[in-house]
């Protein structure tokens, strides 16, 4: 199934349980352009969700994320979850959910051939694998994957069985950034496999603090309050995983953030670019964004 709205959960009359009943029978997809949207109780199947513009926001029960363009957030089968868009956002959302009975035969006829291999992240039990919940970076692969659905979408119309293989070949990539993000809690500095895989799922508790709320000040003991991670741990299982520091990954993120606003928002002062993405002095972002990219930002912004 393909919609391009979002439904109004607050529209008088609105049928919840036939609502969620369709994510039970049917993969269901959903590229829309909305604001002022929201769900406070949310539950389906395997999902994932990005936007193409603007920003939405998830939440578990002591998790939250702000998905943005460029990134992709996964959602474990059964999982309650909020998502809001803001009244003053506009956002073109991409959802895919999977229903459940198809996306297991994808991995059992995956899965089933890596029970003897050392390479399985997925352990030995049959199961669906239990996708990390982190915010990921689209890959080109990934990026392909998604834009020939929608196109496919859009000019042809809704067929299941073209619909189908491509959702076949998206959730085989998830398996492969499964893997990949476990070999990445393979560089947390503990003995035990366990440990590492703790350390690691907290990490990115800190890394999505950073990325959802990378224009408010932040400091170092409410991330690591937030992530359960003693400001000591937190820096040095950071730098050992992800290779800078928090504050580091902090400047990226904002620095980035910047090009989009210069490239995009012709119209907004260098002063005003600073204050969104967190800087309190405009000389200080001219120095972090020359140090980066080799150019100041009012050289940029002219480009």
């Amino acid at each position: 199934m393909y919609f391009t709205t979002l439904p109004d959960h607050s529209q008088p009359g609105f049928d919840e349980q036939a609502h969620f009943t369709k994510f039970k029978e049917h993969n269901i997809i959903f590229n829309a352009l909305s604001t002022d949207k929201h769900c406070d109780d949310h539950v389906g199947c395997l999902s994932i969700k990005t936007v193409l513009c603007g920003e939405e926001r998830y939440g578990t029960n002591n998790r939250h994320w702000t998905v943005r363009r460029g990134q992709f957030l996964i959602l474990n089968d059964s999982q309650n979850y909020s998502c809001h868009i803001d009244r003053n956002v506009t956002a073109r959302t991409v959802s895919i959910f999977f229903k459940k009975d198809f996306a297991t035969q994808v991995f059992h006829d995956v899965l089933q051939k890596e029970q003897d291999s050392l390479d399985n992240p997925f352990g030995n039990d049959g199961l669906p694998p239990e996708f990390f919940q982190t915010l990921i970076d689209i890959d080109p692969l990934l990026q392909s994957q998604l834009t020939s659905l929608m196109c496919t979408l859009d000019e042809v119309g809704f067929d299941q069985d073209k619909t189908d293989e491509c959702l076949i070949f998206i959730l085989l990539h998830l398996i492969q950034v499964h893997k990949s993000e476990s070999k990445k809690s393979m560089e947390v500095k503990a003995l035990r496999a366990s440990t590492r895989m703790e350390v690691y799922k907290r990490l990115c508790i800190a890394k999505d603090l950073l990325h959802s709320n990378y224009m408010d000040k932040q400091d170092l003991q409410s991330i690591g309050r937030t992530a359960g991670l003693s400001v000591p741990q937190l820096v040095r299982q950071f730098k050992s995983v992800f290779k800078v520091t928090p504050h580091q990954y902090l400047m990226r993120i904002r620095l980035q953030r910047a090009t989009e606003l210069l490239m995009n928002q012709t119209d907004r002062s260098i002063q005003a670019i600073a204050w969104k993405i967190g800087f309190e002095n405009p000389s200080a972002f001219g120095r972090a964004f020359k140090s980066m990219y080799g150019v100041v930002p009012g050289q940029y912004h002219r480009k």
